[in-house]
């Protein structure tokens, strides 16, 4: 008898569980060398569980699901040795259990915090799968009266595990896995949680699931072996403050996942196709002034360092056309082990965005880092970012008193090089004096932020990207 029935493209078209029925019932209604069952159609089915054509450039290219390598496709028909009936199952049903390996792709996109779940509070949580499980009746047509308590208790408390354990597997399913996040969400992870606190709820996420799954299999089972109707009374009492009694224990690790899912989901959101001016320089040089007067960023301004305690971002519109504002927490002058995390939020910002820079020098020494550590600094970035846009500018210009640097923080000058010397004096080449204050230079630095936003827009769309899975083949 032959493996395809008058319905045959519905049983092509199903899962490899249907085929598996298909053999069975193929095997056991004929005989071991049946000359009908390797038909011309199943050969087609051989292909197209073989191959797959995504669309490149509007048209379909044949490729094997594994490599990800174009190959060419066949002008003649392909010829099968006859193989046993069971190997031709497994061929069809190879690449079902490959993808299933294979697992999600890694995601590279951002804006994964902005899709967290909303997270129940744990009392909360138990609260409301107590209220669902109440509401469940026995099963109908049950005279016996014990029977019908025990059936009542068992369904119940069955319930009551359903309702607690499916919003916890969903939590895991819906908090992504840091080695599947964009390398600046990861950075994010790292730097604004403690050092795997991330990893670390999530595991007693998990273990809490475990515990209730176990703890209401367990009791479901016990009252659905009671004797009596006093005894499934008392199972299920027994049941249900077992599991209350795990949530009370154990159930801190969900307010723990509330608590990371705000603080993640607070986070600015960043756009990759949209250019990005980050405003770098040491603490309290006046940053977050320019962020203010440049874009819809409404950051703290106070006169002390490290007002700046997270990434903030703002945006503007240049010609009908916008922009982000990133104003960054300050670089002091040490190496990358020693700087703390709100350092190391910049220069995240920095690595994985595409950004151009616009670097704020305070030559008053007002901000309590000297001239002299400021240009040390400055050299550092602009040598690892070299390549990036950059725009150098001199705030406080109203306290320079036309050229003569006010020096509020104490340094010693007497053996300063001739390069630091002018940095003292005029900042950086090509940089613009601003003040906020007086208002001085801000036209001339719009036109420039203008500019470099504009030639960020272009380098942006003209860069080619590469699929990474045909890169990598």
């Amino acid at each position: 008898m032959s493996l395809l029935f008058p319905n045959q493209w519905r049983l092509l078209a199903s899962p490899p569980q249907l085929y598996l029925q298909a053999f069975i019932f193929s095997t056991a209604s004929s005989t071991a060398k049946s000359p009908t069952f390797w038909s011309p159609t199943l050969r087609q089915c051989r292909n197209l569980q073989t191959a797959v054509s995504p669309v490149v450039t509007s048209s379909y290219s044949p490729t094997s699901y594994i490599t990800q390598k174009q190959i060419e496709t066949p002008t003649s028909p392909v010829k099968f040795p006859p193989l046993e009936p069971l190997f031709i199952f497994f061929e069809c049903t190879e690449l079902w259990f490959v993808q299933e390996k294979q697992g999600p792709p890694v995601q590279e996109s951002l804006g994964a915090f902005q899709k967290l779940p909303m997270v129940m509070p744990s009392i909360d949580l138990y609260s409301s799968a107590l209220r669902k499980s109440k509401r469940v009746q026995p099963t109908k047509g049950i005279a016996n009266i014990a029977k019908r308590e025990r059936n009542r208790g068992a369904k119940q408390l069955d319930a009551l595990m359903k309702e607690l354990a499916l919003p916890l597997k969903g939590y895991m399913e819906s908090f992504p896995r840091r080695r599947l996040l964009h390398p600046y969400e990861r950075s994010l992870i790292e730097l604004t949680l403690c050092d795997g606190k991330y990893e670390e709820v999530l595991g007693k996420v998990d273990a809490l699931r475990k515990k209730v799954l176990s703890v209401g299999k367990e009791h479901a089972s016990l009252c659905a072996k009671a004797l009596s109707k006093r005894e499934a009374e008392d199972r299920l009492s027994e049941g249900v403050e077992k599991l209350e009694l795990v949530f009370q224990q154990q159930g801190i690790a969900v307010d723990d996942l509330l608590s990371i899912a705000k603080v993640l989901r607070a986070m600015p959101v960043v756009d990759l196709e949209m250019p990005t001016l980050c405003l770098v320089g040491a603490p309290n040089v006046g940053k977050s002034s320019l962020v203010r007067i440049l874009s819809t960023g409404k950051p703290e301004i106070c006169n002390y360092p490290f007002t700046t305690r997270g990434i903030l971002m703002g945006h503007v519109i240049l010609n009908y056309q916008r922009f982000q504002v990133t104003d960054t927490p300050g670089l002091l002058r040490r190496c990358d082990e020693d700087r703390n995390n709100l350092e190391k939020l910049t220069l995240a910002v920095l690595t994985h965005l595409p950004t151009a820079v616009l670097y704020v020098h305070d030559l008053t020494g007002e901000c309590g880092t000297s001239p002299s550590d400021q240009f040390r600094i400055y050299k550092e970035i602009k040598e690892r970012f070299e390549d990036y846009l950059w725009i150098d500018v001199v705030s406080k210009c109203d306290l320079l008193g036309g050229g003569s640097p006010v020096i509020y923080a104490k340094e010693d000058v007497s053996n300063d090089e001739a390069e630091i010397i002018r940095y003292r004096e005029t900042g950086p080449d090509g940089s613009i004096h601003v003040s906020v204050k007086t208002e001085q230079g801000l036209s001339e630095l719009k036109s420039r932020v203008k500019e470099v936003l504009s030639s960020e827009m272009e380098k942006i769309k003209s860069e080619v990207r590469v699929d990474p899975t045909v890169a990598s083949s």
